[in-house]
């Protein structure tokens, strides 16, 4: 050791003899103050006027244009200047010789030059900390943790690189020719994941070998043992390469034994690479202080119930605009997105099932009209290169699964202790799932399922239909990730008149009846009632009338017209109601709206008790304070003579109504609008209605379903630092700092001149 400590001391000594090196310090340390404190100065500014902060370290640090982020991208650029001359140097000069034929060890020598090129990059961190040191002062409760999280990913980064330039600056006595091939090698490793991953089996060894985005995860705050052992593997395997390459010039070996040696060697990093990747295998520790690397406590609580094998199969309609998500080329990065669950749920296998049928695709239909399916399928295995095992056809797929209900989307199915239950791709920006609709899906498979039941049979309102007024956006929207089918909950349809209500049905709407219900009905619904289960009634001003005879036995009425309010900005039926965020949380929690987004209601009945029918009527939803008349619906404006009427103030809107039934709450809720749960109302934007809706139903299901994700809140969330505090440090660290690093450099080359 004491050999490798002079030899790294010697190099590192040389280092700082050449201008070369401390012209990278700079330069490093000019780009790092300037990218952090014009981050810092752009919050400071952002702060002053009012628009709030929220996880300030990660933003600051490792957001899209975070500090940690845009140095990763530049790091590349440094190493090849530091390294080009490591060994280059010593064969150009011939001093290689000395070295080879004196008693050192090849072996002294490399680790020698790798630990001074090691320590240089510590100046790099330094600089960095340094950086962390600043924001610790200037961000209230800055989460040092994960700021040194980061730091670790960076210097795993750059040592890597460093071992890798080392090599190549053993294959050449030119150090510009070493330092290009430095950059060739990193260029390659960050792309090579791309290669052959239409390839079976080389496409995990191709995306094993990438360098590509492996320190992310611990800028992100989490540190995975696979990671570091691809660091640690790849800077070994170019270390003992260079060694390989150096006992060339040394010892006389046949060309066959090198080969040997060399294929012997990767294969070893190759496979140890390989098997500490498995997910049995792999450590995971989360540095962020509210845990964001790690699926929530509600997450935790299902995975830790599922012991047995979980298979994921995901079916691939090449038609479906989704198609690519998951094709051959894009399965890596696929199954790495489920790793927050395979960490704890290693037994998870997943399968890629392709196959061609209908699509609701028409984009694609419109370019290539004339085609069919089975033509446009071929078409896109010939314009993509596509190397499918098996394409199935609409006959074949269809007797192993009917996914017409599903519209042929790209669509997954999880199966766990013989259970099975869909996890959908989404209409949105993101398209996959995210945890809180793959641990509904999950916990879809270790507990039943809540089951809402619309009634049909008087005109209701559908679930299955688009439209204004009908449901299909809030409860069986299956291309809406925040629909209730997405989000734990199975939703069907009965005729009341002619059928019974289930008996798993854990909550029947009926949504605006428009004719009576019939005898049959309503000895269906008291029924349904009297065993304490629960329900939903939701009237309209015009055709609430239909709902009396359920209602009657609940203990309340409707108004007998819609409320109506005065109002400069909105028609006379735009109610602008108050939630009653005072009500008993035992009874019914709301979420917290920190917008204060309205819930407004357009065209409601009041709701008045009656009589005393052993339930509990607890108002959710009322007008404000502002007088409300009942009128005829339609009206433009307020008369004066509706004036002259007696007004209301704070009328209920929706109550929710709860007895013991056999030991067991029973929750029904009333509501005198039916349009609230309708798709225009759940699609307005900037408006409260839904997560109301879905606070309701979360009741219903005790808290079950939908599950809750909501982590802790962070506390690094203002920025202490004044504006003259932000110009004072730019001066310091981006003009003096460097100046002093300068200043510096020129000293000891100047000294050593003189020498």
């Amino acid at each position: 050791m004491k050999t490798i400590y002079r030899i790294a001391k010697t190099e590192l000594n040389t280092m700082f003899y050449s201008p070369v090196a401390w012209v990278v310090l700079v330069i490093f340390s000019i780009q790092s103050s300037w990218k952090f404190f014009n981050t810092v100065e752009r919050f400071e500014k952002a702060q002053k006027i009012g628009e709030g902060m929220h996880n300030l370290t990660q933003t600051v640090f490792s957001g899209f244009s975070g500090l940690y982020t845009e140095m990763q991208e530049y790091l590349y650029l440094y190493i090849p200047l530091l390294t080009m001359g490591l060994v280059s140097r010593e064969i150009n000069s011939g001093s290689i010789k000395l070295l080879l034929s004196s008693p050192i060890k090849i072996k002294e020598i490399v680790l020698g030059k790798y630990l001074a090129i090691a320590v240089y990059c510590l100046l790099f961190i330094a600089i960095l900390g340094l950086q962390v040191g600043i924001a610790y002062f200037s961000i209230e409760n800055l989460d040092f943790k994960f700021a040194f999280s980061g730091l670790i990913g960076l210097y795993l980064l750059v040592c890597t690189y460093a071992a890798i330039g080392l090599f190549m600056s053993c294959l050449t006595s030119y150090q510009v020719v070493a330092a290009i091939s430095t950059l060739v090698v990193l260029a390659g490793l960050n792309f090579i994941g791309k290669l052959w991953q239409d390839v079976e089996y080389v496409k995990d060894i191709t995306y094993f070998l990438s360098i590509a985005g492996r320190a992310n995860e611990m800028l992100g705050g989490q540190i995975i043992s696979k990671d570091v052992l691809y660091f640690l593997l790849v800077s070994g395997l170019f270390i003992v390469l260079s060694i390989y390459k150096l006992q060339t010039g040394r010892d006389a070996q046949t060309i066959s034994k090198r080969v040997l040696k060399y294929t012997l060697l990767i294969s070893i990093v190759l496979s140890l690479g390989y098997v500490t990747s498995r997910a049995p295998l792999t450590l995971y520790h989360d540095m962020t202080r509210t845990k964001d690397r790690t699926l929530t406590k509600t997450s935790l609580d299902i995975v830790k119930k599922m012991e047995g094998p979980i298979k994921i199969t995901t079916y691939v309609n090449l038609l479906d605009i989704n198609y690519y998500v998951a094709m051959p080329y894009s399965q890596n990065q696929d199954i790495a997105s489920f790793e927050q669950y395979t960490r704890f749920l290693p037994q998870i296998e997943m399968e890629y099932i392709y196959y061609y049928d209908t699509s609701t695709n028409t984009a694609l239909y419109a370019q290539n009209p004339g085609l069919n399916d089975k033509q446009l399928a071929e078409k896109m295995v010939e314009s993509q290169d596509l190397k499918l095992k098996k394409l199935y056809t609409p006959a074949e797929i269809k007797k192993i699964i009917d996914l017409g209900p599903e519209q042929n989307r790209v669509v997954r199915t999880v199966e766990y202790n013989g259970q099975k239950t869909f996890l959908r791709m989404y209409d949105d920006l993101f398209k996959a799932p995210s945890e809180k609709e793959i641990s509904a899906a999950l916990k879809r498979l270790i507990v039943t399922a809540p089951k809402i039941v619309f009634a049909t049979g008087n005109m209701e309102r559908s679930v299955d239909k688009i439209g204004d007024k009908n449901y299909k956006t809030g409860f069986n929207e299956i291309t809406f990730r925040y629909s209730l089918i997405n989000q734990g909950f199975d939703v069907a349809s009965v005729d009341i008149n002619a059928q019974n209500i289930p008996e798993q049905t854990s909550v029947l709407i009926i949504a605006d009846p428009k004719t009576q219900l019939s005898q049959g009905a309503v000895d269906r619904i008291n029924t349904y009632i009297d065993q304490g289960k629960n329900i939903v009634l939701l009237g309209e001003p015009e055709t609430n009338s239909a709902l009396a005879a359920v209602t009657d036995k609940l203990g309340i009425q409707f108004t007998k017209q819609a409320l109506v309010q005065e109002s400069e900005i909105n028609s006379p039926d735009y109610l602008v109601t108050e939630l009653q965020r005072n009500v008993d949380p035992t009874l019914i929690k709301f979420s917290p709206n920190p917008n204060n987004n309205p819930i407004p209601f357009l065209g409601s009945s009041g709701i008045k008790t009656v009589k005393d029918t052993g339930f509990k009527v607890t108002p959710l939803l009322k007008t404000n304070n502002q007088p409300a008349w009942e009128a005829q619906t339609g009206i433009t404006s307020v008369s004066e003579d509706l004036k002259k009427q007696t007004s209301v103030k704070a009328v209920p809107l929706v109550v929710a109504l709860t007895r013991n039934v056999k030991g067991k709450s029973q929750k029904i809720i009333v509501a005198g609008d039916a349009d609230f749960m309708g798709n225009a109302e759940l699609s307005r934007g900037g408006s409260g209605t839904f997560q109301f809706v879905t606070d309701i139903f979360s009741w219903f299901t005790n808290y079950e379903f939908p599950i809750d994700t909501t982590r802790p809140e962070n506390t690094d969330k203002k920025l202490t630092i004044t504006a003259n505090q932000v110009f004072i440090s730019k001066i310091v660290f981006i003009g003096l700092f460097p100046l002093l690093i300068v200043l510096s450099g020129a000293f000891i080359l100047i000294r050593r001149n003189r020498r």
